[in-house]
């Protein structure tokens, strides 16, 4: 008993009607473009929304994988039905778009920590009594210097400055 070959279903042996409407559009052809475009949206729309889900961006990334289907048509090469072909595009285009999104999301979330991080966190009664007398100190001290010194003093360890743009 001889076994039986399976062929998958997206094989070029099976046959596909719109491969001549593919080469029609990849050649140029505006109103065969608009037709595979139309063709192959569904499949296109299902296939974005199972992968990122009710992703606001969702439309754009169907708009962006029927943009570089477009662009790689001249490369289809009929090994496979133009909708399976449009569907490995959009799995490529959602994928990266999901990728781009977590991207966005790790850096935000870095900036919040950032953020977390440099804010102060109101000081206690005893900190702002601390940070109070050291400021009295240092006036009291800026007011007995020379001028010249005084303003050192004050550029350095109140604004801030280096010691080069102090020099300056």
């Amino acid at each position: 008993m001889q076994a039986a070959v399976m062929t998958p279903p997206d094989s070029a042996e099976q046959g596909d009607e719109h491969a001549e409407l593919a080469q029609r559009a990849a050649a140029g052809d505006l109103a065969a473009t608009r037709e595979v475009l139309a063709l192959v949206r569904p499949r296109v729309s299902m296939v974005v929304r199972r992968i990122l889900g009710s992703h606001p961006d969702a439309d754009d990334v169907v708009q962006e994988t029927q943009i570089a289907l477009v662009k790689a048509l001249p490369a289809f090469r009929g090994d496979c039905r133009v909708a399976s072909f449009a569907a490995r595009i959009a799995v490529r285009t959602a994928m990266a778009a999901r990728k781009r999104d977590q991207r966005q999301r790790e850096r935000q979330r870095e900036l919040e920590q950032t953020r977390a991080v440099d804010e102060p966190t109101a000081p206690s009664p005893r900190q702002r009594l601390v940070r109070e007398r050291r400021l009295e100190l240092l006036r009291a001290l800026l007011a007995e210097l020379p001028a010249g010194q005084g303003e050192t003093l004050a550029l350095r360890f109140i604004a801030g400055a280096t010691l080069d743009e102090i020099a300056a």
